[in-house]
């Protein structure tokens, strides 16, 4: 007992570059080695998977992308995920940046989800028009005309040339409105200037801290869900994983192939597995070190 005591006394001046050096550990070992921690989804999330699996197959989904590098680690999951889900589901995609960077952003996606996974024609399964400038600007006007504002993709290819877009004049013709957001412009715009005027469901994913602005939007019944941050992320892959396993009402991709095997592109769920360690060995460091300065206070108040 006399030595545990020692121990805890000890503790209080335990060198920081220690403690930085094991939450760097903690944090690195659920990213190369996964713990596949259980993963509860909430009723949020839940809203938003199946409002877009309800989609018909071939139906046409406007996604939306308005984050950057800096927020990228908790949007870009749920934007894989989702393009994983339309795309398994045989629905058609139409891709439009309201940032800058959301264009790379984009583009990183689809290169991994449209043409390594699925292998899937440009052109004609998805298309990514590129960025615009102007804010709520660009959704208003794509409410009266999507030539007007992109009359070319993002590869220069004129609109009127894309077999995907043949049948799209308006925002009106989209059969779901998917925002992915880290700020201004995004979910609340498209509900605001697209949604609720031309009644077209609307949904999004965002960072955390813009869950609460979001919240009145889904009471009301203005948007179907929403994916909040990287937990929103990492139960949106628990519930793609529980429908491949399914396979109900899930394609082939176009090598005819099986779906990718999900369970093992989890990224989300990697980066809370380590949120999630972290948390617990920082709250143990808290308690310990309180543990510490009671024991050192005790012993010096006997002498």
């Amino acid at each position: 007992m006399g030595k545990f005591m020692n121990f805890l006394e000890k503790l209080d001046s335990l060198d920081r570059r220690i403690i930085f050096l094991i939450i760097g550990l903690v944090v690195l070992i659920p990213l190369l080695i996964p713990l596949g921690l259980p993963i509860e989804t909430t009723n949020l999330t839940e809203d938003a998977f199946y409002a877009v699996d309800a989609l018909p197959a071939n139906a046409k989904v406007l996604l939306s992308f308005e984050y950057g590098p800096s927020s990228k680690p908790e949007i870009h999951p749920m934007a894989v995920s989702v393009l994983r889900h339309l795309f398994s589901k045989g629905n058609k995609v139409v891709i439009m940046c309201l940032w800058p960077d959301g264009l790379f952003m984009a583009n990183e996606a689809l290169e991994l989800v449209a043409h390594q996974e699925f292998n899937l024609e440009y052109g004609v399964d998805y298309v990514n028009l590129g960025y615009r400038p102007g804010n709520e600007a660009v959704i208003k006007g794509i409410t009266k005309s999507f030539e007007a504002n992109f009359s070319v993709d993002s590869r220069g290819i004129p609109i009127s040339q894309i077999p995907i877009m043949h049948d799209v004049q308006t925002a009106r013709d989209m059969d779901f409105i998917f925002s992915f957001s880290a700020g201004y412009p995004g979910a609340i715009e498209w509900v605001l200037y697209a949604g609720d005027p031309l009644q077209v469901p609307v949904s999004s994913g965002n960072s955390s801290i813009q869950v609460n602005q979001l919240l009145p939007y889904v009471k009301s019944g203005q948007m179907k869900g929403v994916i909040a941050g990287m937990p929103g992320a990492a139960e949106y892959e628990t519930l793609l994983i529980q429908k491949v396993e399914g396979r109900e009402g899930l394609l082939i991709n176009k090598a005819n192939a099986l779906l990718p095997d999900f369970k093992e592109k989890r990224d989300a769920t990697k980066f809370m597995d380590a949120q999630s360690i972290a948390h617990l060995v920082i709250v143990l460091f808290i308690i310990l070190g309180n543990v510490s300065y009671f024991v050192k206070r005790k012993k010096q108040q006997k002498y």
